[in-house]
């Protein structure tokens, strides 16, 4: 992966300081990584991938492939990725601190109330099992005190 980051490197016109301050990493860690010393991390990998979107990972971790992605690849990936605007099923996706929950549609709402049901249907309750009969009776070794030292705050001790 060396070769590959260093061939990226002289692809985009990059020095090693200015890549690292574009994927937000220590410009320690670039040089490591080029010398073999260290290898990439997952944070590294997913800096590069959002700072580079058209950078082929899998010809960086791997080799195979082009170096950039093509352009209908990245076109095929982004349709995907975007939603749509009637597709009932996608999760809701709300702020961390968002006061409002938006309404749930009908068909949504009696949707979720057959999978309840089914889910309660499901549940089966199985009879309470007497496992006082499973105790094993388990003999312990009782055990003597040898010694015992009490150590005082002034650094000397006793023995007993």
């Amino acid at each position: 992966m060396n070769d590959r980051l260093q061939q990226f490197l002289s692809a985009e016109n990059l020095t090693q300081a200015q890549f690292a301050d574009s994927i937000n990493v220590a410009k320690a860690s670039i040089s490591h990584i080029l010398a073999g010393r260290n290898k990439p991390g997952y944070e590294f990998i997913v800096n590069m991938m959002k700072a580079y979107p058209d950078l082929n990972i899998e010809w960086m971790l791997t080799g195979k492939g082009k170096m950039y992605r093509s352009a209908n690849q990245g076109s095929v990936a982004r349709a995907q990725d975007s939603p749509s605007g009637n597709d009932e099923d996608a999760p809701i996706e709300l702020g961390l601190f968002s006061d409002s929950i938006p309404p749930i549609s009908s068909s949504q709402e009696q949707d979720r109330s057959g999978q309840e049901d089914t889910q309660l249907q499901n549940i089966e309750i199985s009879p309470e099992t007497d496992t006082s009969g499973n105790i094993r009776q388990q003999t312990v070794r009782q055990r003597k005190a040898v010694k015992i030292i009490i150590f005082y705050d002034d650094g000397t001790f006793q023995e007993f």
